[in-house]
């Protein structure tokens, strides 16, 4: 009987270009994954530098959403001023088709620089912009670049390191996302009243620029790739489960950056909070994420990851449509928390499902690239398509309109989810002792 640990191989026959009959070999050293100790654990803890910078930023922005709303730095419409966060987020995504093959060809130290050059230039100058074509290039576009440039790294290191423990790891890693999210706007709100937007701005470039520097100096690539990797991959084309998670994927994000980008505005302009008050909805709904990021990150590692994004997608979509009711603080308070915490799973578990669907381990960097370069879609229409049933002077009918709008996509996720959920489980191959 032929044991778990073993591995068959061709050989082949010296002096013929034929192959021998398979031979068992024991699995290489190189190839087996410490899941855990103190490097594999340093990864992680850049990991969620990484996504400190990544999507710590882009779930802050709906603090720069209200801010820009007020009319203080420049005049623009709710679908005008979401570009600029939509922009941001969609190049986030959009750069990991270029990143991903840079991971896999071993240039992980050259993505690290260019981000952290991207996310601190875009930052200082953010500050000194006053109009909104400026802050559209500054925020949207340099800033999307740069932390482009950083979320593959931030992924893909770590199946290299974890398989057993990986969706703990991964969980924790984004738990860096949650804590940017959180530090970023209330320091922004903080500072704004103090020093002004210029200043706010470049406090928060030179935070990053500082904590980018621990990445760049502690980060490792555990394999160096033997080949060379092609822009595109094209096997996923033949993939079919790999393509129903993508569109799923696109549909869910599109859905969930309209709360992301419009909590705060909306309880602002429904009158239910202080303007003040309003802004500390952004910390709490990215501080309710991080048992969304975690719980489901630990639970991955012991049933398929499928098992929890799919509930909690249609669990996410309800919560979502109840702010069409909600007309009072405590309820707006409740249902925001109730959304951070089960927004978490399009974050932390993604990627476990790439990992977890992908023959071709060497190719994970790729297809994690190709996802998010779809989900960037998602995201650009999301917040504008919120912005444009807005309005200028949005009602509680426009309102219901956009809460209508999001709840429908994250909905049809969900159901993708569980369609593919139901596909792999009837293709698992029968374990043969």
């Amino acid at each position: 009987m032929v044991t778990s640990s073993e591995l068959t191989e061709l050989k082949a026959v010296p002096g013929s270009n034929e192959l021998s009959a398979p031979v068992l070999v024991s699995p290489r050293p190189s190839t087996s994954k410490p899941d855990g100790g103190s490097l594999a654990w340093l990864q992680v803890f850049c990991s969620s530098l990484l996504f400190f910078n990544t999507f710590g930023l882009a779930n802050t922005f709906g603090i720069y959403q209200k801010y820009y709303e007020s009319g203080q730095l420049f005049v623009a419409s709710s679908s005008q001023i979401s570009w600029i966060g939509s922009l941001q987020a969609f190049l986030i995504l959009l750069v990991g088709t270029l990143t991903g093959p840079a991971f896999d060809g071993g240039h992980l130290r050259i993505l690290l620089i260019a981000g952290m050059f991207g996310v601190g230039f875009g930052h200082m100058m953010l500050s000194i912009c006053y109009d909104y074509w400026q802050v559209l290039l500054a925020q949207g576009v340099v800033v999307g670049l740069g932390a482009g440039c950083l979320h593959v790294p931030s992924l893909a290191i770590l199946p290299g390191y974890f398989s057993k423990r990986l969706g703990l790891a991964v969980g924790i890693a984004v738990f860096g996302s949650s804590v940017g999210g959180v530090i970023s706007p209330i320091a922004f709100e903080k500072m704004i009243h103090e020093v002004g937007f210029g200043w706010s701005v470049r406090v928060l470039g030179f935070i990053a620029i500082a904590l980018l520097l621990v990445p760049i100096l502690c980060m490792r690539m555990r394999e160096t790739p033997t080949q060379k990797r092609a822009l595109f991959d094209y096997s996923v084309c033949r993939d079919n489960s790999f393509i129903i998670f993508v569109v799923a994927c696109v549909v869910g994000y599109c859905g969930l950056y309209v709360p992301v980008f419009y909590l705060a505005f909306f309880g602002q302009s429904s009158g239910m909070l202080t303007s003040r008050m309003a802004s500390y909805l952004v910390p709490i709904f990215n501080a309710s994420s991080v048992p969304g990021r975690l719980i489901p990150g630990y639970f991955a590692d012991k049933t398929a990851p499928l098992n929890l994004m799919a509930p909690c997608s249609v669990i996410l979509g309800i919560l979502v449509a109840s702010l069409i009711a909600v007309n009072h603080s405590v309820a707006l308070l409740v249902v925001t928390v109730l959304t951070g915490v089960f927004s978490g799973v399009y974050l932390s578990l993604p990627s476990v499902v790439v990992a977890q669907i992908t023959k071709d381990k060497s190719r994970i960097g790729t297809r994690i690239g190709i996802l998010f370069a779809s989900v960037g879609l998602g995201v650009l229409a999301g917040g504008p398509g919120a912005g444009a049933i807005l309005g200028r002077q949005p009602s509680h009918r426009e309102w219901m309109g956009t809460w209508t709008y999001s709840c429908v996509c994250i909905f049809t996720s969900g159901i993708l989810l569980a369609v593919l959920n139901f596909r792999l489980r009837a293709k698992a191959p029968k374990l043969v002792t």
